[in-house]
């Protein structure tokens, strides 16, 4: 049974610290408290859906019980997000595969391609793209997906896709028993109620002032490789998340306004139709997303016996960082929670496949 107990230090009880403290003090000294050593990893340039190149780093080590399949939130790259590392830490140590990968418009897939973002609607296909041809060069069942913020939204998408593999036109060499499930942390449900959240409250519009600012740059960066496919006038104008969408997202995909992009690109209306085993964290004092979301995640959850939502008290977005005490309540060899409950859900899926055969 997945523990669903969590506490972090008394002085991130709060919903914004828990979220700015890893980025300030856990991006430091995780190495330390890990005694991490960079494993040899592969690079592998994979086609996503549309054969969209996407680029991975990749591990196998001895034994392996199945591989995982990841990546990060809004902005970024592999290069910097070292809670990636610590899962693929974590992951390796008990015999799983790992592939972590440069989502659309990200780190090196950026350099391969000028394709731009989708929130889900494409980058669910590339997962099962990179399952299904991962397999083919030896990486073993089954796969587990996963991914954290905008990342998590991303692989909700996954499990979606999941369900209508023989869409997907890259000829994929999967059978259902080949994925065995998902998970996402701190997962975007709904951009027009959050960004609309966001902007007004009093920390949160730091937040989207520094995302922006983040993405104007990954536009900048496209700019550099791509000058005759991406417009520069339309990344001067981009001075919002909701602005960089709008100028630069939404009609490449054919969508008249973000709105209506956001609407079809949120992961809530499918929620209650996902098949896949899913395991869903998700904080109550997350100061990214608009709190009235978490009753409609309730709701979209409770009749569908293949999600396991684990709605916590505390947790910031993508904090989760535990207490001294909780670590030893639980038996955790780091404070980093929510990846130890991660790998302790996928054995206890494993332990479930053996029982049905």
């Amino acid at each position: 049974m997945v523990q669903t107990y969590y506490q972090p230090p008394w002085f991130l009880k709060n919903g914004f610290l828990n979220t700015v403290y890893p980025a300030w003090v856990s991006v430091k000294n995780w190495q330390k408290i890990l005694n991490y050593t960079e494993p040899k990893s592969q690079e592998i340039i994979f086609k996503g859906a549309s054969n969209v190149p996407i680029f991975a780093q990749a591990v196998i080590p001895e034994n392996p019980k199945g591989t995982i399949i990841g990546t990060y939130g809004i902005t970024g790259t592999l290069e910097n997000q070292w809670l990636l590392k610590i899962l693929a830490d974590q992951a390796l140590a008990n015999h799983y595969a790992v592939i972590l990968f440069d989502w659309r418009a990200h780190g090196k897939t950026a350099k391969l391609s000028s394709t731009l973002t989708s929130d889900g609607i494409y980058e669910g296909k590339d997962f099962i793209c990179i399952a299904s041809q991962a397999k083919k060069i030896g990486f073993p069942t089954p796969f587990w997906f996963t991914g954290y913020s905008l990342g998590g939204q991303l692989a909700l998408w996954a499990m979606k896709e999941a369900q209508t593999m023989n869409d997907l036109e890259n000829n994929l060499d999967l059978t259902e028993s080949d994925i065995g499930g998902g998970t996402v942390i701190c997962p975007n449900l709904d951009s027009n109620r959050s960004l609309d959240y966001l902007v007004k409250h009093p920390f949160g519009k730091y937040i989207e002032k520094a995302i922006t600012k983040s993405l104007k740059q990954l536009a900048w960066e496209l700019y550099s490789y791509y000058p005759n496919e991406i417009d520069p006038e339309a990344i001067k104008r981009a001075n919002s998340i909701r602005g960089f969408d709008d100028e630069l997202v939404i009609q490449r995909l054919g969508f008249s306004t973000t709105e209506e992009y956001y609407n079809a690109s949120s992961p809530l209306p499918f929620l209650p139709h996902l098949k896949k085993p899913t395991l869903i964290f998700y904080a109550a004092d997350d100061p990214m997303f608009e709190p009235s979301i978490i009753k409609d995640l309730k709701l979209a959850c409770q009749n569908n016996p293949n999600i396991n939502l684990i709605l916590t008290q505390y947790g910031g977005h993508v904090g989760y960082i535990s207490s001294t005490a909780c670590q030893k309540k639980l038996g955790d060899p780091h404070p980093w929670w929510v990846w130890n409950r991660f790998l302790e859900w996928i054995k206890e899926q494993e332990n479930l496949i053996k029982y049905y055969k």
